[in-house]
């Protein structure tokens, strides 16, 4: 896959995205059509498990809205293309895991971006804001997503007064899974990426969707759904080879070998 503004790497069953737009990787109507694309087909590639989101550089991971895209008659409410902004936020179906890896300053859209991820790696430099309040528009993502990942009043806190803040603060509110040494972060996000791609992507997938679909559901109801197979990824999990190759390589007590069906 070859884009102007982001630049894609398969390793293995892993997919490594990085944002490539100088100077601060801010996203654009295009870029965020070809973001779009790349999970899309990341999504419908049954030899791709996990995806990595990063930037290039060590200053910028994604400062969101190209601002100046906007001076420059972009409308809010562009065509953002699959997935909406960012590629990830509203894709469908998506049931396979992303890290994001964090190396700068991610605010605004790029924030949302990284919380748009299953998994969130920073490195002890980065930082992060919802400035949107500034400039008199509304973090719509951040808005829905981050009183539901952080304590509610710290997220209001956030979204009102557009301030800065740091890995360390982020960790604290658990909003990154862990801080990790600038010249580390990607090895790190490499080698855990790694481990999920040996791992039973129909789990993964049922857990996503799970996740997903239970957010606006009743504990029991949910509950309900899965031990009854009414979700499609769970269905499929439960009459799938990997699900008898878990119970067989459990009794004979060896790693079991995943192949996805």
């Amino acid at each position: 896959m070859t884009f102007e503004n982001v630049l894609t790497e398969r390793r293995g069953a892993v997919l490594e995205v990085t944002l490539n737009r100088p100077k601060a990787n801010a996203i654009d109507m295009a870029t965020s059509q070809e973001l779009g694309e790349i999970f899309t087909q990341f999504r419908d590639d049954p030899d791709l498990r996990v995806a990595i989101i990063t930037g290039q550089g060590e200053k910028f991971f994604c400062p969101g809205w190209d601002l100046k895209a906007a001076a420059d008659g972009e409308a809010a409410d562009a065509d953002y293309g699959k997935g909406g902004f960012g590629g990830l936020q509203e894709l469908r179906g998506l049931n396979k895991p992303v890290i994001a890896a964090v190396n700068g300053i991610a605010c605004g859209g790029g924030l949302e971006l990284a919380i748009s991820a299953d998994i969130i790696l920073a490195a002890e430099h980065a930082t992060f804001a919802l400035p949107e309040i500034r400039s008199g528009t509304v973090a719509d993502a951040a808005t829905i997503k981050l009183p539901k990942r952080i304590p509610y009043h710290i997220a209001m806190e956030l979204l009102f007064t557009g301030r800065w803040f740091d890995a360390e603060e982020a960790n604290r509110w658990g909003l990154v899974n862990r801080i990790i040494p600038s010249a580390d972060l990607m090895s790190q996000a490499r080698k855990m990426a790694d481990e999920l791609a040996s791992g039973p992507p129909l789990v993964f997938a049922a857990i996503k969707e799970v996740v997903r679909e239970a957010e606006d559901m009743k504990f029991l109801d949910a509950l309900n759904r899965i031990t009854r197979s009414q979700f499609e990824t769970v269905e499929r999990l439960y009459r799938s080879e990997d699900q008898q190759e878990g119970a067989r390589a459990f009794a004979e007590k060896r790693d079991p070998v995943w192949k996805g069906r």
